[in-house]
């Protein structure tokens, strides 16, 4: 997406005007404008010089936005219009009001001269008009090219109400509306300037982002170190970062031993240990050791520039819930110049005289603030946006930041995602006469040939224990059923049951019932072997993170249903989830099996698929949400919406939060400045003067107007008191299945031996039609299904016949 800066822009209208003139530029695919930081972002094959071209003929200016500084949208000349204004102002305002409604003294040349005091507040309104002349200047520039804004509005209502004045002086009478013409422009510049300031505060989080990234780095060069530039530093040099530096670039740690503050990237508070080898990442900061590293992206490719690049691309993006205010937008001020016309001539045809007509026009004109409309939505999508990057959590688009508060459905890869993707050593069995350390150490000997992952976790677990392996040679790698080695002058031996088994034997019953309850947990049981002497039992597994139950348990208490996906059997996947709170799990699932799964589970509302492989991309792609964990590859990383940099699913549920909230707040800005002009514009028509005597004079009209963009940019401020851990979510309501009931039914099954038999009799009742999960127990001989609608019994007694078990009847209940 190419980014551009435009100029000129004061109202959702402008924005709507250039979003249609760079849409109609061939080559264009999509064109979002964003109001609040006065940016674009295109997506097509057009050259800049074209889309370029196509805003300035529509009135605005545009150019290739490059690397500078965020700056709020308006000048710091706003400032100085202001001062300058006011003390104008005050004069004015002494001579039109304080003379003649209180009679304030005035020196005696002045004094009962009313056309001097004319031809004085003519003058002084004047220079309030020549020093905010950018409003007239836009207002009808915008009028000539047929895309009126706010600043016409604006204009117009200044120049009615100095132009009747103007002819009221030279006819005689004392209908002088100047302090109006010349208050309307201060105020609404006041209005202006507490909207920039606040709109400023919503791209804190992108600033602070920027402000990170470190200005210079310690290089090695020719054995010297050197300070230079950050930009200076290629790949491949080594740099110097000593405690308490920020680290410059992404790189790889060479030598030395550090903690590393990352929580400017991940929000995580806790520093993460570093050793050689590890990754470090530009604007993180080395808390106590001394390290050298090598530069392996520098730039414009460092984790912190791709992140800032997400941020800014995300507020450059349009949410879906903004096309109404879109749309009216577009025909906002020309249906206000329309109406402020109708109740000009409606007020004469009454009998009412010019000035009041005019009066009443101009409050229609100077009231109606379509403002507020084209912030009401892009203020709130940049500050839940600033949220989420301060926690770790980074939407790709403002589509994405909208489409996680509507998720009801979370589908959860288990690898990488739920357990750590690591094997790990959990049991050690050794035999009578085998000392554990015995065991460890020879299985140390094995393994540590192997790079099998099953091997590096022996071998890691054997380090742990400070276990010193010996020399091996014979070295052998039987594919499928494990290793064998010579050690000294024995053969040793390490793989399945069935392997070891041949190599001793055959193995003991106790033996064997270990290995198949280690295979019941989700474990994988490795038999080791000296000659035909089994040593013992080591199990290997993929153990679950340490916050996936916790993750889980919120996500349902939020009212979210979880599924978890996986390419395991039914027996691991099984053991996993019920370590994990995992209710339903559909196992032994290939790539493209998973996208099918999602396409179902999103029949039944809007889903978000989290996964981290290269596996996960095409589920990731076709979810309603994806979302990759920041740890995983670069291909589930691109293919997702949302990125969580803190690689726990802890933030999927705080994800959803802040998208909530979010929503929450978009929809009450638009309420607001719906509501705001609802009621706004009939007031200042004179809609309410028979029935309640209520009129409403164009200064308080044009205050109105500035404050209500202001409370519009206050109220999404608030979403910097988000929450993202804990608390409730507004819709915890999902649907299972359309206009059926979700009941569960406990099976009485004679048979199961094993969690082998569990397996079977759980696949064969969830092919049958109506069942949408199913769990086992041998030991208690009961099966549990949980149905939607009407499920046929004999279709229940026949699938578990068929799997060879028999069927006992179903369980009354209590």
């Amino acid at each position: 997406m190419e980014q551009y800066k435009v100029t000129g822009m004061s109202c959702a209208a402008c924005q709507m005007r250039v979003e249609k003139a760079v849409a109609a530029v061939e080559g264009v695919e999509s064109c979002a404008v964003s109001l609040l930081t006065n940016s674009m972002g295109v997506e097509g094959t057009a050259k800049p010089e074209e889309i370029i071209a196509a805003v300035e003929a529509a009135g605005y200016g545009a150019s290739i936005k490059g690397d500078e500084k965020i700056t709020d949208p308006e000048s710091a000349g706003m400032q100085r219009r202001l001062t300058a204004s006011v003390i104008i102002l005050i004069p004015l305002l002494y001579v039109s009001m304080g003379h003649m409604l209180w009679h304030l003294p005035l020196p005696g040349y002045l004094d009962k001269n009313h056309v001097a005091t004319g031809l004085l507040q003519l003058v002084l309104s004047g220079m309030v008009m020549v020093i905010n002349r950018h409003f007239f200047i836009n207002g009808f520039k915008g009028l000539i090219h047929a895309s009126p804004n706010m600043d016409t509005l604006v204009a117009l209502g200044a120049t009615a109400s100095y132009g009747y004045s103007v002819f009221s002086l030279f006819a005689g009478t004392d209908q002088l509306y100047f302090e109006s013409a010349a208050m309307i422009l201060t105020l609404i510049t006041v209005g202006k300037m507490l909207e920039a300031k606040s709109k400023g505060k919503t791209t804190s989080a992108l600033k602070g982002l920027m402000d990170l990234s470190p200005k210079t780095a310690t290089v090695i060069r020719d054995g010297t170190e050197i300070t230079v530039p950050v930009e200076s530093v290629k790949v491949g040099n080594k740099f110097v970062v000593r405690p308490g530096d920020s680290i410059p670039v992404d790189g790889i740690v060479v030598s030395g031993e550090s903690a590393v503050n990352e929580s400017v990237l991940t929000g995580e508070s806790l520093p993460v240990e570093k050793k050689a080898g590890d990754t470090v990442s530009a604007a993180t900061i080395n808390t106590s050791g001394h390290m050298i590293c090598e530069a392996v992206r520098v730039g414009e490719d460092t984790t912190l520039s791709a992140i800032i690049k997400m941020v800014s691309d995300a507020a450059a993006t349009k949410a879906p819930i903004a096309k109404m205010a879109d749309r009216v937008s577009g025909v906002f001020v020309p249906i206000v110049i329309g109406i402020a016309f109708i109740t000009f001539v409606a007020w004469m045809i009454v009998g009412q005289t010019a000035g009041y007509a005019i009066a009443r026009a101009v409050s229609v004109l100077v009231i109606s603030c379509p403002c507020a409309l084209g912030l009401a939505t892009p203020v709130a999508i940049m500050v839940g946006n600033g949220v989420a990057a301060k926690t770790g959590i980074l939407f790709k688009t403002a589509a994405s930041l909208e489409q996680a508060g509507r998720i009801n459905i979370v589908a959860l890869d288990k690898t990488g995602t739920i357990t750590t993707g690591e094997m790990k050593v959990t049991d050690v069995h050794p035999c009578e006469g085998v000392s554990e350390e015995e065991l460890i150490t020879i299985a140390c000997a094995l393994e540590s040939k192997s790079e099998h992952p099953i091997s590096k976790a022996v071998t890691a677990f054997a380090e742990e224990k400070k276990a010193v392996p010996e020399e091996t040679t014979e070295f052998g790698i039987l594919s499928g059923n494990g290793l064998k080695a010579r050690l000294g002058n024995e053969m040793i031996y390490g793989g399945n049951a069935e392997y070891i088994g041949s190599v001793t034997g055959g193995l003991s019953e106790d033996i064997i019932k270990v290995t198949e309850h280690l295979a019941q947990e989700g474990k994988t049981p490795v038999l080791f072997a000296k000659e035909s002497s089994l040593l013992g039992v080591i199990a290997v597994s993929d153990v679950i993170k340490d916050d996936s139950y916790e993750a889980v348990s919120e996500l349902k208490e939020m009212g979210i249903r979880v599924v978890m996906l996986t390419g395991d059997n039914e027996i691991t996947a099984g053991a996993i989830s019920k370590q994990a709170g995992v209710d339903e799990v559909v196992a032994s699932v290939k790539p493209d099996g998973k996208e099918a799964v999602i396409r179902n589970l999103m029949q039944y509302g809007p889903t978000a698929m989290v996964g981290d492989g290269i596996n996960d991309a095409p589920a990731l792609t076709c979810a309603d949400l994806g979302i990759a964990i920041g740890a995983g590859t670069d291909v589930a990383i691109d293919a997702a919406d949302v990125v969580l940099m803190k690689n726990s699913i802890r933030d999927v549920a705080a994800a959803i939060r802040i998208s909530g909230s979010t929503l929450r707040n978009i929809r009450q800005n638009l309420f607001w400045a719906f509501f705001y002009n609802i009621l706004g514009i009939p007031l200042a028509a004179g809609c309410y003067v028979a029935a309640f005597g209520w009129e409403l004079d164009p200064v308080f009209g044009a205050a109105a107007m500035g404050l209500s963009s202001f409370c519009v940019v206050t109220n999404a401020l608030r979403l910097n008191m988000i929450k993202p851990y804990g608390g409730e979510r507004e819709n915890k309501a999902y649907t299972d299945k359309p206009g059926k009931e979700k009941e569960e039914m406990k099976i009485k099954v004679n048979g199961m031996m094993c969690g082998h038999c569990e397996a079977h009799v759980v696949k064969a009742l969830e092919a049958v039609d109506g069942i949408e999960s199913a769990s086992a127990s041998h030991e208690d001989n009961l099966v549990t299904i949980n149905v939607s609608g009407e499920v046929d019994e004999a279709a229940i007694k026949a699938a578990i016949e068929n799997a060879g078990y028999e069927y006992a009847g179903i369980c009354t209940k209590e």
